[in-house]
C-alpha cells in the first residue's frame, strides 16, 4: 500500500535550518510530481512547494520562495524539503503529499516544525 513517512521535524531558532524528508513506497515514485503541504494552528492546509517527475520543475508559495529548497532523489523514493532562514510563522505541522489525479491525495502522517528562540 501506499506510505509517505516523512521526518527531520523539530525546533529550531529563528533563521536556523531544517532539512525535510519524505520517504515514499507503494508506487511508481519516479512518475509523479510530488508536493510538501503546512498546516499551522488555526489556518487551513497550505502548499508549500512541489515539484515534477523528474525534478525539472518546482514552484513555491510565495511565502518561502528564496528560503526553502524542494528536491527529489528517485533513486531513494525521497522527496525533500530544505528549509533556511526559518521564521516563527513558518510553525506548522509539514505533510508530504502525493497527488496521484487530480481528486485522489494521499498523505503523510506529518512532522512538527517549531521555529522559536
Amino acid at each position: 500500500q501506499v506510505q509517505l513517512v516523512e521526518s527531520g521535524g523539530g525546533l529550531v531558532q529563528p533563521g536556523g535550518s531544517l532539512r525535510l524528508s519524505c520517504a515514499a513506497s507503494g508506487f511508481t515514485f519516479s512518475s509523479y510530481a510530488m508536493r510538501w503541504y503546512r498546516q499551522a494552528p488555526g489556518k487551513e492546509r497550505e502548499l508549500v512547494a512541489g515539484i515534477s517527475s523528474t525534478g525539472g520543475s518546482t514552484n513555491y508559495a510565495d511565502s518561502v520562495k528564496g528560503r526553502f529548497t524542494i528536491s527529489r532523489d528517485n533513486a531513494k523514493n525521497t522527496v525533500y524539503l530544505q528549509m533556511n532562514s526559518l521564521k516563527p510563522e513558518d510553525t506548522a505541522v509539514y505533510y508530504c503529499n502525493w497527488p496521484k489525479t487530480i481528486v485522489l491525495y494521499y498523505w503523510g502522517q506529518g512532522t512538527q516544525v517549531t521555529v522559536s528562540s
